[in-house]
Protein backbone atom coordinates (compact mmCIF):
# COMPACT_ATOMS: atom_id res chain seq x y z
CA UNK A 1 0.00 0.00 0.00
CA UNK A 2 1.14 3.71 -0.86
CA UNK A 3 1.86 6.10 2.18
CA UNK A 4 2.37 9.86 2.32
CA UNK A 5 2.47 12.54 5.09
CA UNK A 6 -1.05 13.65 4.71
CA UNK A 7 -1.51 17.90 6.36
CA UNK A 8 -4.99 17.89 7.67
CA UNK A 9 -4.45 20.92 9.93
CA UNK A 10 -1.69 23.74 10.24
CA UNK A 11 0.76 23.69 13.09
CA UNK A 12 3.84 22.41 14.61
CA UNK A 13 5.77 18.77 13.21
CA UNK A 14 3.49 17.16 15.23
CA UNK A 15 0.62 17.57 12.69
CA UNK A 16 2.46 15.17 10.21
CA UNK A 17 0.44 11.40 10.11
CA UNK A 18 1.39 8.90 8.17
CA UNK A 19 -1.44 7.35 6.06
CA UNK A 20 -2.38 5.04 3.50
CA UNK A 21 -3.36 6.69 -0.12
CA UNK A 22 -4.98 5.06 -2.80
CA UNK A 23 -2.93 5.82 -6.71
CA UNK A 24 -4.68 5.26 -9.25
CA UNK A 25 -3.69 4.07 -13.03
CA UNK A 26 -1.43 6.62 -14.88
CA UNK A 27 -3.97 8.50 -17.31
CA UNK A 28 -2.71 9.54 -20.74
CA UNK A 29 0.70 11.99 -20.24
CA UNK A 30 0.89 10.35 -16.36
CA UNK A 31 3.50 8.39 -15.27
CA UNK A 32 3.15 6.30 -12.11
CA UNK A 33 6.56 6.85 -9.46
CA UNK A 34 7.95 5.31 -6.63
CA UNK A 35 10.15 7.46 -5.17
CA UNK A 36 13.48 7.17 -3.99
CA UNK A 37 14.26 10.37 -2.10
CA UNK A 38 12.32 13.91 -0.92
CA UNK A 39 13.55 16.98 -0.83
CA UNK A 40 12.96 18.82 2.78
CA UNK A 41 12.91 22.65 2.53
CA UNK A 42 11.59 25.90 4.68
CA UNK A 43 8.72 26.38 2.03
CA UNK A 44 7.10 23.22 3.35
CA UNK A 45 7.55 24.10 6.85
CA UNK A 46 6.15 27.58 6.24
CA UNK A 47 3.17 25.21 4.48
CA UNK A 48 2.91 23.12 6.99
CA UNK A 49 2.49 25.85 9.88
CA UNK A 50 0.19 27.83 7.62
CA UNK A 51 2.17 31.07 6.96
CA UNK A 52 1.88 29.69 3.23
CA UNK A 53 -1.80 28.89 2.43
CA UNK A 54 -1.06 27.67 -0.52
CA UNK A 55 -2.00 23.57 -0.30
CA UNK A 56 -5.67 22.71 -0.07
CA UNK A 57 -6.05 21.04 3.00
CA UNK A 58 -6.35 17.60 3.41
CA UNK A 59 -3.16 18.00 1.20
CA UNK A 60 0.11 16.24 0.68
CA UNK A 61 3.01 18.36 0.90
CA UNK A 62 6.28 18.71 -1.11
CA UNK A 63 7.91 20.12 -3.96
CA UNK A 64 10.46 17.71 -5.27
CA UNK A 65 11.39 14.49 -5.38
CA UNK A 66 13.16 11.22 -7.27
CA UNK A 67 11.93 8.48 -8.25
CA UNK A 68 11.97 5.50 -10.97
CA UNK A 69 9.11 4.86 -13.04
CA UNK A 70 6.66 2.17 -12.50
CA UNK A 71 4.33 2.23 -15.31
CA UNK A 72 3.20 4.75 -18.06
CA UNK A 73 0.08 6.00 -19.33
CA UNK A 74 -1.45 5.03 -22.10
CA UNK A 75 0.87 6.71 -25.24
CA UNK A 76 3.70 7.90 -23.67
CA UNK A 77 6.82 7.27 -25.84
CA UNK A 78 9.42 9.69 -24.30
CA UNK A 79 9.37 7.95 -21.10
CA UNK A 80 9.70 3.88 -19.68
CA UNK A 81 8.84 1.72 -17.16
CA UNK A 82 12.74 2.00 -14.87
CA UNK A 83 13.68 5.40 -15.72
CA UNK A 84 14.78 7.35 -13.07
CA UNK A 85 13.43 10.84 -12.88
CA UNK A 86 13.71 14.07 -10.84
CA UNK A 87 10.69 16.75 -10.69
CA UNK A 88 9.97 19.83 -9.56
CA UNK A 89 6.26 20.89 -8.81
CA UNK A 90 4.12 24.09 -7.19
CA UNK A 91 0.85 21.07 -7.35
CA UNK A 92 2.98 20.14 -4.11
CA UNK A 93 2.23 16.11 -3.51
CA UNK A 94 5.98 14.61 -2.88
CA UNK A 95 5.92 13.78 0.72
CA UNK A 96 4.64 9.76 -0.60
CA UNK A 97 6.03 6.71 -1.12
CA UNK A 98 4.26 6.83 -4.89
CA UNK A 99 2.59 9.29 -6.87
CA UNK A 100 1.01 9.88 -10.29
CA UNK A 101 3.05 12.75 -11.74
CA UNK A 102 2.22 14.90 -15.14
CA UNK A 103 5.26 13.80 -17.56
CA UNK A 104 5.61 17.47 -18.62
CA UNK A 105 7.34 17.53 -14.82
CA UNK A 106 9.77 14.78 -15.00
CA UNK A 107 13.23 14.83 -16.41
CA UNK A 108 15.42 12.11 -16.59
CA UNK A 109 18.36 11.80 -14.58
CA UNK A 110 21.80 10.83 -15.95
CA UNK A 111 23.40 7.41 -14.07
CA UNK A 112 26.32 9.60 -12.30
CA UNK A 113 23.91 11.74 -10.26
CA UNK A 114 22.85 10.38 -6.98
CA UNK A 115 18.81 10.52 -6.05
CA UNK A 116 19.88 12.27 -2.80
CA UNK A 117 22.09 15.01 -4.77
CA UNK A 118 18.95 15.49 -7.29
CA UNK A 119 16.63 15.72 -4.40
CA UNK A 120 17.75 17.85 -2.29
CA UNK A 121 19.43 20.56 -4.48
CA UNK A 122 17.49 20.07 -7.85
CA UNK A 123 15.31 23.13 -7.51
CA UNK A 124 17.84 25.23 -5.82
CA UNK A 125 20.54 24.36 -8.87
CA UNK A 126 18.10 25.19 -11.77
CA UNK A 127 17.59 28.28 -10.21
CA UNK A 128 20.99 29.26 -10.24
CA UNK A 129 20.77 28.46 -13.89
CA UNK A 130 18.03 30.31 -14.33
CA UNK A 131 19.34 33.12 -12.81
CA UNK A 132 22.56 32.78 -14.41
CA UNK A 133 22.06 31.82 -17.67
CA UNK A 134 18.84 32.95 -18.79
CA UNK A 135 17.98 35.64 -16.69
CA UNK A 136 20.88 37.30 -16.80
CA UNK A 137 24.42 36.03 -19.06
CA UNK A 138 27.21 35.96 -16.13
CA UNK A 139 30.26 37.14 -17.37
CA UNK A 140 34.10 36.42 -16.14
CA UNK A 141 34.16 40.52 -16.13
CA UNK A 142 31.58 40.31 -13.51
CA UNK A 143 31.19 41.44 -10.22
CA UNK A 144 28.36 40.69 -8.44
CA UNK A 145 26.71 40.84 -4.71
CA UNK A 146 24.56 37.77 -3.85
CA UNK A 147 22.53 37.94 -0.72
CA UNK A 148 21.98 34.88 1.58
CA UNK A 149 25.28 33.83 0.27
CA UNK A 150 25.43 30.34 2.63
CA UNK A 151 21.38 29.71 2.33
CA UNK A 152 20.56 26.63 0.01
CA UNK A 153 20.63 28.47 -3.21
CA UNK A 154 23.56 30.92 -2.34
CA UNK A 155 25.94 28.29 -1.68
CA UNK A 156 25.34 26.77 -5.15
CA UNK A 157 25.40 29.97 -6.40
CA UNK A 158 29.04 31.10 -5.60
CA UNK A 159 30.28 28.26 -6.28
CA UNK A 160 28.94 28.34 -10.02
CA UNK A 161 29.85 31.56 -10.60
CA UNK A 162 32.99 31.67 -9.20
CA UNK A 163 33.54 28.95 -11.48
CA UNK A 164 32.54 31.43 -14.21
CA UNK A 165 35.33 33.71 -13.53
CA UNK A 166 32.71 36.41 -11.72
CA UNK A 167 34.44 38.45 -8.30
CA UNK A 168 31.34 37.42 -5.80
CA UNK A 169 30.43 39.57 -2.78
CA UNK A 170 28.25 37.51 -0.40
CA UNK A 171 26.34 39.36 2.35
CA UNK A 172 24.96 36.91 5.27
CA UNK A 173 23.24 37.93 8.49
CA UNK A 174 25.64 37.52 10.62
CA UNK A 175 29.66 37.55 11.36
CA UNK A 176 29.50 33.75 12.10
CA UNK A 177 28.50 33.20 8.75
CA UNK A 178 31.70 34.62 6.94
CA UNK A 179 34.04 31.89 6.96
CA UNK A 180 31.27 29.63 5.52
CA UNK A 181 30.37 31.88 2.78
CA UNK A 182 34.15 32.12 1.77
CA UNK A 183 34.54 28.44 1.58
CA UNK A 184 31.43 28.34 -0.82
CA UNK A 185 33.43 30.48 -3.33
CA UNK A 186 32.82 34.23 -2.60
CA UNK A 187 35.77 36.44 -2.65
CA UNK A 188 34.54 38.93 -0.38
CA UNK A 189 31.82 38.82 2.29
CA UNK A 190 29.82 41.45 4.51
CA UNK A 191 26.99 41.32 6.97
CA UNK A 192 23.77 42.87 5.90
CA UNK A 193 23.82 45.29 8.71
CA UNK A 194 27.28 46.43 8.91
CA UNK A 195 27.75 50.68 9.28
CA UNK A 196 30.17 50.64 6.33
CA UNK A 197 28.59 48.18 3.63
CA UNK A 198 27.76 50.37 0.88
CA UNK A 199 31.00 52.28 1.42
CA UNK A 200 32.74 48.71 1.07
CA UNK A 201 31.00 47.69 -1.87
CA UNK A 202 31.94 50.66 -3.50
CA UNK A 203 35.74 50.38 -2.65
CA UNK A 204 35.78 46.74 -3.79
CA UNK A 205 34.62 48.46 -7.30
CA UNK A 206 36.76 50.81 -7.80
CA UNK A 207 33.89 53.86 -7.17
CA UNK A 208 31.61 52.11 -9.48
CA UNK A 209 29.43 49.59 -7.63
CA UNK A 210 28.53 46.08 -8.57
CA UNK A 211 27.50 44.58 -12.11
CA UNK A 212 24.46 42.28 -10.84
CA UNK A 213 22.71 41.92 -7.55
CA UNK A 214 20.91 38.47 -6.91
CA UNK A 215 19.09 39.09 -4.16
CA UNK A 216 16.94 36.78 -2.28
CA UNK A 217 15.96 38.72 1.12
CA UNK A 218 13.76 41.20 -0.49
CA UNK A 219 12.69 44.22 2.48
CA UNK A 220 15.94 43.84 4.52
CA UNK A 221 18.58 44.43 2.21
CA UNK A 222 16.93 46.05 -0.99
CA UNK A 223 18.11 49.72 -0.39
CA UNK A 224 21.63 48.66 0.29
CA UNK A 225 21.41 46.04 -2.95
CA UNK A 226 20.33 49.97 -4.77
CA UNK A 227 23.03 52.22 -3.47
CA UNK A 228 25.57 49.22 -4.42
CA UNK A 229 24.57 49.05 -7.94
CA UNK A 230 26.22 50.35 -10.93
CA UNK A 231 24.82 52.25 -13.45
CA UNK A 232 23.03 50.47 -16.01
CA UNK A 233 22.90 47.53 -13.58
CA UNK A 234 20.95 44.56 -13.29
CA UNK A 235 18.76 43.38 -10.06
CA UNK A 236 17.74 40.51 -9.77
CA UNK A 237 15.27 40.08 -6.78
CA UNK A 238 14.29 36.17 -6.45
CA UNK A 239 12.78 35.67 -2.58
CA UNK A 240 11.54 38.15 0.10
CA UNK A 241 12.64 36.11 2.99
CA UNK A 242 12.79 39.15 5.12
CA UNK A 243 9.31 40.57 3.55
CA UNK A 244 7.60 41.79 0.90
CA UNK A 245 9.39 44.61 -1.21
CA UNK A 246 7.75 48.49 -1.11
CA UNK A 247 6.45 49.67 -4.83
CA UNK A 248 9.56 51.22 -6.69
CA UNK A 249 8.82 54.57 -8.79
CA UNK A 250 9.87 54.37 -12.16
CA UNK A 251 12.47 57.70 -11.06
CA UNK A 252 14.14 54.80 -8.71
CA UNK A 253 15.37 53.10 -11.58
CA UNK A 254 15.82 55.87 -14.16
CA UNK A 255 18.27 56.93 -11.31
CA UNK A 256 21.17 55.12 -12.58
CA UNK A 257 19.13 53.40 -15.50
CA UNK A 258 18.66 50.51 -13.75
CA UNK A 259 17.08 47.20 -14.67
CA UNK A 260 15.12 45.25 -12.04
CA UNK A 261 13.58 41.65 -12.69
CA UNK A 262 11.87 39.34 -10.69
CA UNK A 263 11.69 35.74 -12.74
CA UNK A 264 9.21 32.13 -10.95
CA UNK A 265 11.11 29.49 -11.88
CA UNK A 266 7.74 28.07 -12.81
CA UNK A 267 7.63 30.09 -15.42
CA UNK A 268 10.42 29.28 -17.27
CA UNK A 269 10.53 25.21 -16.51
CA UNK A 270 6.97 25.28 -18.41
CA UNK A 271 8.44 25.37 -21.31
CA UNK A 272 9.53 22.05 -21.98
CA UNK A 273 12.66 22.85 -24.20
CA UNK A 274 13.94 25.53 -22.27
CA UNK A 275 13.20 23.10 -19.24
CA UNK A 276 15.33 20.15 -20.43
CA UNK A 277 18.31 22.46 -21.41
CA UNK A 278 18.16 24.23 -17.89
CA UNK A 279 18.38 20.32 -16.56
CA UNK A 280 21.01 19.39 -19.07
CA UNK A 281 23.34 22.85 -17.65
CA UNK A 282 22.38 21.72 -13.70
CA UNK A 283 23.64 17.85 -14.95
CA UNK A 284 27.11 19.50 -16.21
CA UNK A 285 27.98 21.69 -13.17
CA UNK A 286 27.02 18.33 -10.96
CA UNK A 287 29.47 16.18 -13.40
CA UNK A 288 31.69 18.80 -13.66
CA UNK A 289 32.34 18.85 -9.97
CA UNK A 290 31.56 22.41 -10.04
CA UNK A 291 29.60 22.63 -7.16
CA UNK A 292 30.44 21.01 -3.39
CA UNK A 293 27.41 20.22 -1.19
CA UNK A 294 27.08 19.63 2.79
CA UNK A 295 26.19 15.86 4.07
CA UNK A 296 22.85 14.04 2.74
CA UNK A 297 21.35 13.74 5.86
CA UNK A 298 18.56 11.67 5.51
CA UNK A 299 14.76 10.56 7.09
CA UNK A 300 12.47 8.27 6.58
CA UNK A 301 9.23 9.48 5.62
CA UNK A 302 7.53 8.40 8.73
CA UNK A 303 9.55 10.98 10.68
CA UNK A 304 9.23 13.48 8.34
CA UNK A 305 8.46 15.76 11.94
CA UNK A 306 11.89 14.99 12.62
CA UNK A 307 13.19 16.69 9.27
CA UNK A 308 11.31 19.47 9.78
CA UNK A 309 12.48 19.55 13.80
CA UNK A 310 16.26 19.73 12.55
CA UNK A 311 15.49 22.32 9.95
CA UNK A 312 13.90 24.92 12.33
CA UNK A 313 16.48 24.31 15.24
CA UNK A 314 18.93 25.57 12.74
CA UNK A 315 21.37 22.73 13.63
CA UNK A 316 21.46 21.45 10.18
CA UNK A 317 19.54 20.73 7.29
CA UNK A 318 21.92 21.38 4.42
CA UNK A 319 20.70 18.85 2.04
CA UNK A 320 17.82 17.11 3.82
CA UNK A 321 15.42 14.48 2.36
CA UNK A 322 13.19 11.91 3.19
CA UNK A 323 13.32 8.23 2.59
CA UNK A 324 9.95 6.12 1.45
Amino acid sequence: MAKAIVLREHGNSNVFKLEDIEIKKPKENELLIRQTAIGVHFHDIYVRSGLYKTLELPGIPGLEAVGMIEETGPGIEDFKKGDKIAYITKDYGAYSSHRILDKNLAVKIPNFISDEMMATNFSRAITVQMLIEEVTKLNASDTILITAATGGVGRIFSQWAKSKGAVVIGAVGSKEKIITAKSYGCDHTLTYHQEDFIETVMKLTNGKGVDKIFDSVGKDTFENSLKSIKVCGHLINFGQSSGPLDPIPMSVLASKSLTISRPILFDYISDLALYQKMADSVFQAFKNNKIILPEFQPFKLKDANLAHNMLESRRGGGSVYLEP
